[in-house]
């Protein structure tokens, strides 16, 4: 089974579908992998890579069209495109049929099966194959590098002879793959940075990694199911609005990342957002090739209002195209392998994960499969009936069954456990203030003392916080090592061995703590050893 990948033909598009390494993986899964002459050439791959890899290089692309299985593609296809395929051979690409309403009918019409990307749901088995979540991270961190270049100031504060400058104060809109990543650039630079999110579990990732999660007085859930938020009420959006306001006068960059696929892109910087911002400010908006979170946006350009500059590029991950190309190639791998690789290809409609991407199949256009909805909880407040036991029959016990043995478990035998224990407990203390020697009884109250207040110590202490605490009381423990090696230097006996193995147990407890408090000290450090 063939694998084309034919040269990207969208305006500005340099990435390409497949890589060396991909075409590697592929041979392995079966696949014969042909290769449009110069499709990498953008993406800084030559034909070269490609062929010591195993890929046939085809110089004709209607040949490579009409001769490949699976036609693998970054951008949508153009009609031409697909009345090249033959018919039966399936197309996986960023397809976004609802922008283009002739997509579909002509890939009916060719019988050409089609898996769009975009679709894949966002669940655990599938975060191998989720382009979207790839491409977006290195979308929000190319719109953070064209804002730095854009901006007329330094993104991290400066103290120089000359004068300081303060941090850059940056805000994003939406702390999705791409907010996440926007977050993370901007924080490396030094800026400032604030984030907004209407999804409330949003909140622990953005202050993870450094920033301040802002909020508005409204509750009201903005998760609106697999990985996305939902469309809020009037009322929150007009609370959105006023804090977007209020922050527009304070920061110097707004990146915008909220986009769902397949919809417009929601207005979140309107215009009078835009003019509460100061002259030289930058706004960047990476919704802009499906209408833009701002008003103002230009798709495909930078557009000037009042000195504030708006950044309305569509190619950001196209920018890093090598990067791009590896991660999406890797994606496609990922996804051809949970189809069966070259031997046990096949298109499983009861998949969960491959049939919402089909498009068409057959010749026909599938409609979305029906969304699982999770079982609605109750509501806050609402009574719990518990069921009713059956009642239990009252059968007179057969003439040979055995008296029923007392319940241990009971409340009454518990209570004559206990009270028989503690008399106990106090008849062996009343024995040994009797009877034993003055020295055993001085050290004996040390160690219950110890005891009850090392007891009272861990118990006190946080569970998150068990390990490091554990660790250092492990490494504390030398003090045994002490008392061992004064047992064995005496005369040889029972206290001669035991001392022995206190100091190989102590000795493997130090060791063991210091391994792990230094384990844990370097998942707080950086990279270079920086705190």
């Amino acid at each position: 089974m063939r694998v084309g990948v034919p040269k990207e033909s969208a305006e500005n598009e340099r990435r390409v579908a497949a890589t060396p390494e991909s075409v590697k993986k592929l041979a392995a899964l079966g696949f014969e992998v042909a290769i449009e002459s110069a499709a990498g050439i953008a993406a800084g791959i030559t034909d070269e890579a490609y062929a010591k890899e195993g890929a046939v290089i085809v110089a004709s692309r209607e040949e490579l069209f009409a001769s490949s299985d699976v036609l693998v593609k970054v951008r949508p296809p153009s009609l031409e495109e697909i009345q090249l395929a033959r018919e039966g051979a399936l197309l996986v690409s960023l397809l976004q049929p609802e922008r283009d309403p002739s997509l579909v009918p002509a890939l009916c019409a060719k019988k050409v099966d089609a898996l769009a990307l975009e679709r894949i749901p966002r669940v655990t088995r599938a975060q191998k194959m989720d382009v979207l979540s790839s491409m977006a991270n290195l979308a929000g961190y190319r719109a953070v590098l064209e804002a730095a270049a854009v901006y007329q100031g330094f993104f991290g504060k400066q103290v120089t002879a000359a004068g300081s400058a303060p941090p850059a104060k940056v805000l994003i809109i939406g702390a999705g793959v791409a907010g996440l990543a926007a977050i993370g650039a901007a924080r490396a630079l030094g800026a400032e940075v604030r984030a907004f999110d209407t999804r409330a579990a949003a909140r622990e990732q953005v202050e993870s990694m450094g920033a301040t999660f802002l909020e508005v007085k409204i509750d009201e859930s903005g998760d609106g199911g697999g990985g996305y938020a939902k469309v809020m009420s009037p009322e929150f959006i007009a609370a959105e609005m006023e804090l977007f306001r209020q922050q527009a006068r304070e920061v110097s960059v707004i990146v915008t990342t909220a986009l769902v696929p397949g919809t417009k892109a929601p207005i979140l910087v309107p215009r009078d957002v835009v003019e509460c911002l100061a002259r030289g400010s930058v706004v960047v908006d990476l919704a802009a090739e499906q209408g833009g979170n701002c008003e103002l946006t230009i798709p495909g350009q930078i557009a000037d209002h009042n000195g504030v500059k708006i950044i309305g590029y569509t190619d950001l991950t196209s920018r890093m195209a090598s990067v791009a190309s590896r991660f999406f190639a890797n994606n496609v791998v990922h996804l051809l392998t949970d189809m069966g690789g070259g031997e046990k290809w096949k298109i499983d409609l009861d998949d969960e994960v491959i049939r919402p991407a089909i498009v068409v199949h057959k010749g026909e256009a599938l409609p979305p499969p029906p969304r699982k909805e999770p079982s609605p909880a109750k509501p806050a407040g609402s009574a719990v009936v518990a069921a009713k036991p059956a009642p239990k029959s009252h059968r007179p016990p057969p003439p040979d069954a055995k008296p029923k043995q007392h319940d241990v478990t009971s409340p009454t035998r518990k209570a004559w456990v206990s009270n028989v224990g503690g008399m106990l407990v106090v008849a062996l203390l009343f024995f040994l203030g009797r009877f034993a020697p003055r020295d055993f009884l001085q050290h004996f109250t040390v160690f219950v003392l110890a005891c009850f207040v090392g007891w009272q110590v861990i118990w006190s202490v946080s569970p998150s916080l068990h390990t490091p605490l554990m660790s250092v009381t492990n490494a504390i423990s030398g003090i045994i090592v002490v008392g061992g090696m004064l047992q064995i230097s005496g005369d040889f006996g029972i206290a001669t061995i035991l001392g022995a193995a206190a100091v190989l147990v102590a000795t493997v407890n130090i060791a063991g703590g210091f391994l792990v408090t230094q384990r844990m000290l370097k998942m707080f450090q950086r990279d270079g050893g920086e705190r």
